[in-house]
């Protein structure tokens, strides 16, 4: 028998995708939000598609911080941007070879 794959929507595009594509940021019980690179964290996960078009559409319609009620630093958008760039460029490299 097959496993259910796990499915998440993107908060970027909006589309339910699995949830292995996807890229957690959490906000756990003392209100920080952060990346959460194990997808384990405690906390109230939000999920973003791997690519710079979701990341800017949700940044640009608040989103993420309408998923956690709270404001956003800055500094995780230039992060989670940055994690996106070098995932990008990991597949891309694997597609390669």
């Amino acid at each position: 028998m097959q496993r259910k794959i796990p499915m998440r929507m993107c908060t970027g595009c909006r589309e339910m995708k699995p949830k292995k594509e996807l890229v957690r940021i959490v906000c756990n019980k003392e209100g920080v939000v952060a990346l959460d690179t194990s997808g384990k964290a405690a906390g109230r996960g939000a999920y973003i598609c791997k690519s710079k078009a979701c990341l800017e559409r949700a940044v640009k319609t608040r989103a993420l911080e309408r998923a956690f009620s709270r404001k956003i630093e800055p500094e995780l958008f230039d992060k989670l941007s940055e994690t996106i760039e070098n995932t990008c460029a990991a597949a891309e490299e694997n597609a390669r070879e």
